[in-house]
């Protein structure tokens, strides 16, 4: 890992037994790091919802008739007799 600090964490025991192996030390400073600067990565639920809107917008759904189609299907959830809201 380039460019990286050290920093002191406090930890239980058995966890700093593990961190005393320097390879361990380095994957977790690299899944800190990732959790907590995800470098505009986005998830993979996000990448489809992104996917899926441009899809619609390329069928010719603008934005205000995709929100206006969902509050629809929400509506219809909630007011349906299987609903537990």
């Amino acid at each position: 890992m380039d460019n990286t600090i050290d920093v002191i964490i406090p930890v239980e025991p058995d966890a700093a037994a593990v961190l005393s192996d320097a390879r361990n030390r380095e994957a977790m400073g690299r899944l800190i790091s990732r959790v907590l600067n995800p470098r505009g990565r986005r998830s993979p639920l996000a990448d489809t919802i992104a996917k899926l809107k441009a899809n619609v917008r390329h069928a010719g759904l603008t934005d205000a008739e995709i929100d206006a189609e969902l509050a629809a299907y929400n509506g219809e959830r909630r007011n349906s007799p299987n609903s537990h809201a």
